[in-house]
């Protein structure tokens, strides 16, 4: 199945106006025309099945003839996460974690971060490409970038987790940590980790220490190990 993403359609809505990258697509791209049937979904855990009325490069119109909706998952997951070095690898982070399944992403910018800047809006072209190409029916939240300070005292429901690799602190192991079916958080640092007052600053206001196993990991692969031990967590 080929899924598109138009984030404007509503569930009462009759009709879907392609966006002109998606039109495009449609038209030039896969030759659709008119009769053909489409899958579609808003990113807000909806899918629709369209019939093409017109196959036209610059606005393709279809009629919404099915609406499924997804059920929403029993638990949320929000990975804040400092940017890398590289680009590519947060690009590849964002891919993989929304594959496997994620809610919500913040950038974090730490004491020790090279990178200080985001390319929101091509971070947002990698989560849905993603999102369609998984198979997916919501599309994660992606936050601006906060620094550590501010997003440290904020509140946050659910579990609270900080991953570091800051020897002679303890940790726990997040998979004997997280609890399925519940809200979690997970804090993860730039290359140069987490600087110790920021490690404090965490545990005094109430963020857990976990370890990802024995291995040091890249920021972008700590993630994806993260994303993925919730995920095995929560499977039924």
């Amino acid at each position: 199945m080929q899924l598109f993403y138009t984030p404007n359609i509503e569930k009462t809505d009759k009709q879907i106006v392609f966006p002109k990258d998606e039109s495009r697509h449609i038209a030039k791209v896969l030759r659709k025309s008119a009769g053909d049937t489409l899958k579609v979904t808003n990113g807000k855990g909806f899918l629709f099945t369209a019939e093409i009325i017109t196959a036209d490069p610059k606005q393709c119109l279809a009629n919404i003839i099915a609406v499924e909706e997804e059920s929403p998952k029993k638990y949320r997951l929000h990975l804040v996460v400092a940017p890398t070095k590289m680009n590519d690898r947060y690009e590849w982070f964002l891919e993989k974690a929304t594959e496997i399944g994620i809610d919500e992403i913040t950038p974090i910018i730490c004491d020790h971060s090279e990178r200080k800047t985001i390319k929101l809006n091509r971070y947002e072209r990698v989560l849905q490409s993603a999102m369609k190409q998984s198979l997916h029916y919501n599309l994660p939240i992606l936050n601006e970038a906060i620094s550590f300070s501010e997003f440290i005292t904020t509140e946050t429901e659910g579990q609270k987790f900080i991953a570091y690799c800051e020897e002679g602190m303890e940790r726990f192991s997040l998979k004997n940590q997280a609890k399925s079916q519940e809200n979690i958080t997970i804090l993860i640092g730039p290359e140069g980790d987490f600087s110790p007052e920021e490690i404090k600053l965490a545990l005094k206001n109430n963020w857990k220490p976990v370890s990802l196993g024995e291995s040091r990991l890249r920021t972008e692969t700590a993630a994806i190990v993260a994303c993925h031990t919730v995920a095995l967590i929560n499977q039924d």
